[in-house]
């Protein structure tokens, strides 16, 4: 199926409201979300798991939901993270999903964060259903699986799509893996939109700038397929808020989308599908077109 830009950015509008009030966005008003979904086994069945982490000046949290089987309900765990609670960075709670006990774990009282409310480095978060590790965050990997006395998930769990909103004057800047068994990229977003010279804008991956669009204000949609690690990536971009409407009113879009993976071959397993001749207790209700990963980056301008 052929990957539609505009058709994205009608379903991946912002989780939150962003803006807390009708104003533009400031520096106080601005809440920066990362929102990444998965999809794993629980309770016998491949459900969507979102991740959302939400921090503003006042408020730091992790809200994880798990989709009903028919995706028209969320069972959810919100957790405060507020620099004055240190004992809510570690923690357990639980939630009942159709009648099946998944248990959470988190320990993120060394967190290294670099700006935004989803941390990169010395943590842990672990959903458990039935002594597996059926999704897990962080680098902490050990310690969790030493904490919840839990094995590692049969079936690993897929990453497939993240968003997030980032708030700045000129740069913007995030990070995601294109390919799971690969290492994760930083991305920036740089532009130059006032000025006496024409506004310009610069994507960089890991330190090298792969797309310059000089003429911005004739060329704020457009798109460029780049290569990272040897893998073709397609990169598209809105900006016209940037250069039409006022600092904090509106946000540019941009969407990072790998090419897809070639089908493997029927003979093949991924271990997810029904299976009842070895009694397997997997079953799949979703495709495997999960796991072509998108990113898409919201970002806002302010003063």
């Amino acid at each position: 199926m052929a990957f539609h830009p505009m058709r994205a950015y009608s379903v991946a509008n912002p989780p939150l409201a962003e803006k807390i009030t009708e104003d533009p966005v400031t520096n106080k008003t601005a809440q920066s979300t990362v929102t990444c979904g998965y999809q794993t086994h629980i309770a016998g069945y491949l459900r969507n798991v979102t991740v959302l982490w939400c921090r503003n000046l006042m408020n730091h949290s992790l809200s994880i939901m798990v989709n009903s089987l028919e995706g028209d309900y969320h069972y959810s765990c919100k957790i405060d993270l507020k620099p004055w609670h240190f004992w809510s960075k570690k923690g357990y709670k639980s939630i009942d999903v159709e009648g099946n006990l998944v248990e959470i774990y988190w320990d993120l009282r060394s967190a290294k964060f670099s700006g935004g409310p989803e941390p990169y480095a010395d943590y842990y978060v672990a959903l458990v259903w039935e002594e597996e590790v059926v999704l897990l965050l962080g680098d902490y990997k050990k310690k969790a699986y030493k904490r919840t006395k839990s094995r590692p998930a049969i079936v690993e769990a897929i990453q497939f799509y993240k968003k997030e909103n980032v708030f700045a004057k000129k740069s913007f800047a995030t990070r995601a893996k294109f390919d799971d068994k690969k290492r994760e990229h930083d991305i920036v977003v740089e532009s130059s939109t006032n000025g006496p010279k024409d506004p310009e804008m610069w994507i960089s991956i890991d330190g090298i700038v792969l797309i310059q669009v000089k003429n911005l204000q004739w060329k704020f949609r457009g798109n460029q397929t780049v290569l990272v690690d040897k893998q073709p990536v397609q990169v598209f971009w809105d900006v016209h808020d940037w250069l039409f409407s006022s600092p904090g009113t509106g946000h540019g879009l941009f969407i990072f989308k790998p090419s897809a993976p070639e089908v493997e071959s029927e003979g093949s397993s991924q271990g997810c599908d029904s299976d009842n001749s070895n009694g397997s207790r997997y079953h799949s209700t979703k495709s495997s077109t999960a796991s072509e990963f998108c990113l898409f980056l919201y970002a806002w301008k302010i003063e």
